[in-house]
């Protein structure tokens, strides 16, 4: 007796995953292109998950998003097709997404270790927002405090037994928090780390990551400017000139400022302002240029955290992608609150911490 083998795991994900689409909703057909501009990716990504030949694992919160878009009949009631939120499901709807979740992850589960479950290369949407595709380079500029600044620190002289190299960086936070998150979410790459004067030819044509403004980070500066994005920081003249980020809005220009609040002489920040910029790099189409911002380092804690905190990055994450088109340029103003000295994750779904938000596709 000859017995079959069993069907690869990864092999039944696929299946099902196109057995999903192709069985329609509500009388309805859907085709890859619809599905993947429902879910917010590459119509290559959906081709890819389907394939029963070589397929790749879709990462989880991808399972998630096929499992919301099958629950319920509202997403195909009218075109384009549109991925509808959670709190909208009705019980019955939610029983359902539960359910295929559940399935879907099961098949996942048989399926992982198998092959890497990279995101879609192509799309920086696809999966964690800071993986990239696999042995492509990444650069992390972080701004450098000004000697002015570093003559008065302890530790910063590079011939003093305790010298510490990495006090030279301004927004050391923020660089921890990020720098940590890249390289667990890219074991393959090469992340490399610098202030701005230590960039190299090679260094602006990888994924550009630009931490801190344009006071001090000369690249972010210099990137601005070359950047399609409606929103302008203003420089701080001083110290005690919180600065802030000034939007064109139409025929109108809005600003938004950091919240200091002044007792006895001493100032507490209480908001701050954060911006995240993600794009195709204007120094290399195939690279992306992300620009994590603040008007102080706190926010731009708040811009990186707003993507790594694992309270909050999939639903930040989740907003971007179904709000905005893969291949976009994106621009979030967002507010930090920041309590006792603690800063608190911006949530992009509240209209209290969203500020203002663009988008453009290229052409």
């Amino acid at each position: 007796m000859v017995v079959a083998a069993a069907e690869d795991p990864s092999v039944r994900l696929a299946r099902r995953l196109r057995t999903l689409r192709t069985a329609g909703l509500a009388g309805e057909r859907i085709t890859q292109n619809d599905l993947a501009e429902a879910l917010g990716v590459s119509p290559p990504s959906i081709s890819s998950w389907e394939n029963r030949h070589n397929p790749i694992v879709p990462p989880p919160d991808r399972l998630e998003a096929y499992a919301r878009f099958f629950a319920t009949e509202k997403t195909v009631a009218k075109k384009p097709f549109r991925l509808v939120s959670s709190s909208s499901l009705t019980e019955d709807e939610r029983t359902r997404h539960d359910e295929l979740f559940r399935e879907l992850t099961s098949l996942r589960d048989g399926a992982e270790g198998q092959q890497p479950s990279f995101a879609d290369v192509g799309d920086p949407f696809a999966g964690n927002y800071w993986r990239f595709p696999p042995e492509q380079d990444i650069t992390i500029v972080s701004s450098a405090l000004p000697p002015d600044y570093l003559a008065t620190m302890p530790y910063t002289d590079p011939d003093a037994p305790d010298y510490v190299d990495l006090y030279r960086f301004a927004d050391l936070d923020a660089l921890l928090e990020l720098h940590g998150h890249i390289r667990a979410a890219n074991p393959v790459n090469h992340v490399k780390v610098c202030t701005p004067p230590e960039v190299r030819a090679d260094d602006y044509t990888s994924h550009l990551v630009l931490l801190g403004g344009v006071d001090w980070n000369t690249i972010t500066r210099e990137l601005l400017v070359r950047l399609d994005v409606p929103v302008r920081q203003l420089p701080r003249e001083s110290e005690d000139v919180p600065g802030g980020f000034e939007v064109d809005d139409g025929d109108e220009k809005r600003m938004f400022s950091p919240v200091v609040r002044t007792n006895r002489g001493k100032e507490t920040l209480l908001e701050d302002v954060a911006h995240f910029y993600r794009a195709p790099s204007p120094l290399n189409d195939k690279r992306t240029v992300t620009i994590c911002n603040g008007n102080y380092a706190r926010g731009v804690l708040g811009a990186v955290r707003a993507l790594t905190d694992e309270r909050f990055r999939d639903r930040n994450g989740n907003y971007l992608r179904t709000r905005f088109a893969p291949d976009s340029s994106v621009s979030i103003l967002s507010r930090v609150k920041v309590v006792l000295g603690e800063v608190l994750t911006p949530d992009w779904t509240s209209p209290d911490d969203l500020l203002h938000e663009w988008a453009v596709r290229p052409a």
